[in-house]
């Protein structure tokens, strides 16, 4: 028998999870603003109950596989750690997959690219009676959530079995079904606790990071609901009302299309370098944003090599006009195709009209597409009377994406 490792719930998951902590309803589920510690929270509780339940196993869910090494994998790697457990447990990363050594049970890592696969899911040792859906927000339907519950099935004679459906997200629309499923009080599942976590309940953030959260009640304070808060994004002043989330194989829309573009905003230290690629449906007006890439702090041969991973080195890349200085340096190493944008004034408000014009599907992997197009919204004056001017804020995917779309006719297919 293994020594059951002790732990001072309350020193290491901090305040606000206690009831997260012991709960065993059905589905467990909360939405949490930035900041709220809800994903480490939850990788150090499955670990402790883990080590607790000789018959318990876990799945591990997110919308796309690939993703989860670099998120659920490593919190729960980092929770071992934290309760200074690591050596009791074999961390295979390929798969990936987690171990515990004195018993066999498993950790297992699933994402929701063909849901069908999941539901034959076994294992060896006891049952498989606990799923964990992280970022559950990137799942577009109900229906690939359903698949998969369904999988979390049977019994096992042990006085402490319970089997439960965790569930985390960032609340960024009141559309989402999430809300409808878990947090309406005349639509939600029965068996059900709902929580919401805010960055305060974090102790652990310094005061840098707490200074930049609550500064965005002063700049964008619809989006510092969402953000800082952990309520619901509302469709209130949001810019764009025609756009979808919509799961579709972009190898496939692309060759149906033949017709592609591509765009870039350039940041560093505050705000990321962006990249968006959309294939365009000039005809029915559908703009069908693929790819993207979102990051701080790039230099230009990091861009570069973005370019050619993707690539798009020869290929017209339409790119803020305010760093010819970059675009030269990009097309000096090759990147021949990145062309600044025409910008000038007035070319926002154009550009977003452009835009307003098309139907915009968003495939589920375009995560921080998704996050701007449900919190870009327009200013309000001091009587509360919404503007006709964006809030110059969270919108670095879409400048890039109106970059991309400003001439058509340029942005075509491969550089000559």
């Amino acid at each position: 028998m293994t020594k059951r490792p002790h732990v001072d719930v309350a020193k290491a998951i901090g305040g606000g999870y206690n009831r997260f902590w012991h709960n065993k309803q059905f589905y467990r589920v909360v939405k949490g603003s930035r900041g709220s510690k809800k994903s480490k929270n939850t990788a150090l509780n499955f670990i402790y109950r883990i080590m607790k339940h000789p018959w318990a196993n876990l799945l591990v869910i997110r919308r796309y596989s690939n993703t989860n090494k670099q998120s659920t994998y490593t919190d729960l790697k980092w929770a071992c750690n934290q309760l200074k457990v690591a050596h009791l447990f074999k961390f295979n990363e390929s798969l990936p997959e987690i171990t515990y050594i004195p018993t066999g049970q498993k950790i297992l890592f699933r994402g929701l690219d063909d849901e069908l696969k999941i539901t034959s899911i076994t294992v060896e040792i006891g049952i498989l009676c606990w799923a964990w859906f992280e970022e559950a927000y990137q799942i577009e339907t109900e229906e690939k959530f359903r698949t998969v519950v369904e999988s979390i099935r049977g019994s096992y004679e042990a006085e402490d079995f319970f089997k439960q459906i965790t569930i985390t997200f960032n609340p960024w629309s009141e559309r989402h079904w999430l809300k409808r499923v878990f947090f309406d009080p005349s639509t939600r599942e029965k068996d059900t606790f709902a929580t919401t976590t805010t960055f305060r309940v974090n102790e652990w953030l310094d005061d840098v990071d707490r200074a930049r959260y609550t500064d965005l009640y002063r700049t964008n304070p619809r989006r510092a609901r969402i953000v800082c808060d952990g309520e619901w994004g509302v469709a209130e002043g949001l810019i764009f009302d025609n756009f979808e989330v919509k799961d579709f194989a972009p190898l496939e829309k692309i060759k149906s299309l033949q017709k592609t573009v591509h765009g870039m905003d350039f940041g560093f230290t505050n705000d990321p370098t962006t990249l968006v690629s959309a294939a365009v449906d000039k005809a029915n007006k559908e703009i069908w944003i693929y790819d993207e890439h979102y990051e701080k702090a790039m230099l230009t041969k990091d861009i570069y090599n973005i370019l050619e991973q993707r690539e798009l080195l020869r290929t017209r890349v339409t790119a803020d006009n305010a760093e010819k200085r970059l675009i030269k340096e990009l097309n000096n190493l090759g990147a021949r195709g990145v062309k600044a944008a025409a910008k000038g004034k007035g070319s926002v408000m154009e550009g977003i009209n452009l835009l307003q014009g098309y139907k915009i599907y968003i495939h589920p992997s375009c995560e921080n597409t998704i996050e701007e197009f449900n919190t870009y919204t327009f200013k309000q004056d001091k009587e509360g009377r919404w503007l006709n001017e964006p809030i110059d804020a969270n919108n670095h995917i879409i400048d890039a994406l109106r970059y991309a779309m400003e001439n058509m006719k340029a942005t075509m297919g491969v550089l000559k």
